[in-house]
């Protein structure tokens, strides 16, 4: 792995692998290489306009079918690309607060509408399809009359401030906020499994430093990170 002294990697990250990251991925990658990772944690759509107004990185690491658009724009390099970790959605309360049952569609549609309000982002990935879920339940106009929809971030957090009673978003994602339990899963009928995917940007001035954080993110002992955050790993 590389040794080269003082590289910090720039890294734009979807907010589903922070877990794992967080959890022993990049301290493990610091160690054992001396190098120093910084992240900007973004949803993936977000990430895509960053990129199409010019923004540079080292690593980009995202749902895999925009992954798949920038390699076809030239955008990153396919062959240091890596296949990384899949997300599912969840549904996340308050610590402490009764947890209704969504295992079924009809417990699930019910548990949204009796919520007081539910938070999620319109700029996630997990957030535009709760929407399309909701439309599809029959339930949209009244989900989103009583919503706490925030631009980008943990929805989480909105549980812990009060303002939320439920909130939408990958599992992984959830489970970054303290004081919280992960409801569940939604029902596989509704379910989206996120992809994500991790490559190295042409332009990137620390080549050897990134092609070895993406050889980190499939190592074997990256495997139990990635279980302990919510995600499966993709290796």
């Amino acid at each position: 792995m590389s040794k080269e002294p003082g590289v910090t990697l720039r890294i734009l990250s979807g907010l589903a692998v922070r877990g794992a990251f967080e959890g022993g991925i990049v301290a493990e990658y610091e160690a054992s290489t001396g190098n120093r990772v910084a992240v900007d944690w973004v949803p993936t759509t977000l990430i895509m306009t960053k990129v199409a107004a010019g923004e540079q990185a080292d690593v980009l690491v995202l749902i895999k079918a925009s992954m798949d658009e920038l390699v076809a724009q030239g955008k990153v390099d396919p062959a240091t690309r890596v296949e990384v970790a899949h997300s599912r959605l969840g549904l996340a309360a308050a610590r402490g607060a009764a947890l209704p049952a969504i295992g079924s569609v009809e417990e699930f549609k019910a548990a949204l509408l009796q919520a007081r309000s539910i938070a999620y982002s319109r700029a996630g990935a997990s957030g535009i399809h709760f929407e399309k879920v909701i439309d599809q339940l029959g339930i949209g106009d009244a989900v989103r009359s009583r919503a706490t929809v925030i631009p980008a971030g943990f929805t989480a957090e909105k549980l812990v401030t009060g303002e939320a009673d439920l909130a939408v978003q990958q599992v992984s994602e959830l489970l970054v906020v303290p004081g919280i339990e992960v409801v569940g899963k939604f029902p596989e009928a509704f379910q989206q499994v996120s992809s994500f995917s991790a490559a190295v940007m042409p332009q990137s001035p620390n080549r050897a430093a990134a092609e070895a954080f993406l050889a980190a993110l499939n190592a074997e002992g990256a495997k139990a990170a990635y279980l302990a955050s919510g995600v499966d790993p993709a290796y």
